[in-house]
């Protein structure tokens, strides 16, 4: 099949017409998570562990987590710049990745 017998779809967004698998490539590059990164440029997943790299008080919580802490299983949201833990006796940890270091 030769690519000129492709299906073409109408792209709301940028009012042109594209080639069906150009519109599939661009819906999921919309709707993929942008990646989170940790202090050191390694790139973050969900369920890494990670190393605390600065002693972090966690407001609400009047604990502080030393640098060294390991933090298991994590989570990415929306933010880049920010991930979802969980930590023993700290409900809804959320650790900005400038301060995590992939384990």
């Amino acid at each position: 099949m030769s690519s000129n017998d492709e299906d073409y779809v109408y792209d709301e967004a940028s009012g042109e017409w594209l080639p069906a698998s150009e519109a599939r490539e661009r819906a999921a590059a919309a709707n993929a998570l942008p990646q989170a990164k940790d202090a050191v440029g390694n790139v973050l997943s969900d369920g890494d562990s990670v190393v605390l790299i600065k002693d972090l008080p966690v407001k609400g919580a009047g604990q502080t987590l030393k640098v060294g802490t390991v933090i298991k299983s994590i989570r990415l949201t929306a933010d880049p710049d920010e991930i979802d833990c969980r930590y023993e006796g700290i409900r809804g940890l959320v650790l900005r990745t400038e301060f995590v270091r992939k384990r």
